[in-house]
């Protein structure tokens, strides 16, 4: 495993300097991907017009993309302008995280950090999102387009924190299927560091009673489409292989490995983002080693299980050996924050091996 690394060109110099300027309004320039993906043709943006495809032994639609790289969720929560992220560089996009009803999130400000000497962001926002309804009527006006273009566009969903314990499932369940009518593949976030809740992945009965439910309404569905699973990287090796056992056996194609890393796990001094008294998530370079060696670990004992790496790539080489691994795609975020129109950049050290 290499944690191969990029040279910082004037462009990147360029987006360092932008961060500078902004470094007093973190989630303003947090949610400026989407302003960035639309002008991106002005400088070189566009969509790529490969493709490749993702099936599933199980019938499940497949999941067309014209790139390997996705957009991880978190990036676009409300399904603004889902087309102009193929500029990117970019195969898909998983819009959300969503939840049954319109979310503030977290109240504390700031809720959202940027280390640049190691190169990762971490955030508390709390899944804050307009709601399950309002991003599917969003994605229904959006995703023809996307698909003519193998632009794939997945939902993530999330249980709505701080629910009565006896309307969790129903909670679940709705949003689960109010997405699945209209998104090509569902990403279900039973890990997410930032609400205050305890992790779904963590309460290993209730996820057995969640996806076993998941599982008897894509049945019945007049069109089965993929289910993920999003994990955490914080996860041992047992237990992760313990939660793609008990996965396996109720109908999921697969997993996203991983969400961000709980914060107060790692070894860096950030600033409290909550009233936890942590920093939340991080995502970010210091993640790639994890990523690489579960999507390893996983690929190893659950062959069939199809794999999403996402977790500290940053570099084409590292989507390379990712696939070579057994990983179907990859999904990416941070890097947008680093490194100038790292899509493109991405693509190209991938397709160029011996030229990064």
């Amino acid at each position: 495993m290499i944690n191969y690394d990029y040279t910082i060109d004037l462009s990147d110099k360029l987006l360092a300097f932008i961060r500078y300027v902004f470094k007093n309004h973190a989630e303003f320039r947090h949610s400026c991907l989407g302003h960035y993906a639309k002008f991106s043709p002005l400088w070189g943006g566009e969509p790529l017009s490969k493709k490749q495809t993702v099936n599933f032994s199980d019938g499940s639609q497949p999941i067309n993309l014209c790139s390997p790289i996705v957009l991880a969720a978190g990036a676009n929560k409300n399904a603004k302008d889902i087309n102009a992220y193929a500029n990117l560089g970019l195969g898909g996009i998983t819009v959300g995280t969503a939840t049954r009803h319109l979310r503030i999130g977290n109240m504390h400000k700031p809720r959202v950090g940027l280390d640049e000497f190691n190169r990762l962001i971490y955030n508390s926002m709390g899944l804050n999102n307009y709601g399950i309804e309002k991003i599917v009527e969003r994605v229904q006006k959006q995703i023809d387009n996307a698909r003519k273009n193998n632009f794939a566009v997945g939902i993530s969903i999330a249980e709505t924190p701080g629910i009565a314990e006896a309307k969790r499932l129903q909670d679940l369940l709705e949003t689960f299927s109010i997405a699945y009518n209209t998104a090509d593949y569902l990403e279900v976030n039973v890990s997410c560091p930032n609400t205050g809740e305890e992790r779904l992945d963590l309460d290993t009965a209730f996820m057995a009673q969640t996806f076993d439910a998941f599982n008897e309404y894509k049945k019945n569905a007049p069109i089965r489409k993929a289910i993920y699973a999003k994990l955490s990287p914080d996860l041992t090796d047992k237990q992760l292989l313990s939660l793609l056992e008990l996965l396996s056996r109720f109908g999921v194609n697969g997993v996203i490995l991983g969400n961000t890393y709980p914060s107060e796990k790692l070894f860096y001094s950030l600033p409290v983002l909550n009233d936890k008294g942590t920093s939340g998530g991080i995502s970010g370079r210091p993640l790639y080693e994890n990523t690489f060696r579960k999507t390893v670990l996983a690929k190893k004992h659950f062959p069939n299980f199809s794999v999403i790496s996402c977790g500290g790539i940053d570099h084409g080489l590292k989507v390379r050996d990712l696939l070579n691994e057994g990983a179907d795609f990859v999904q990416v975020y941070s890097v947008f924050a680093f490194r100038w129109m790292a899509g493109q950049k991405m693509m190209r050290e991938f397709s160029c091996p011996s030229n990064p």
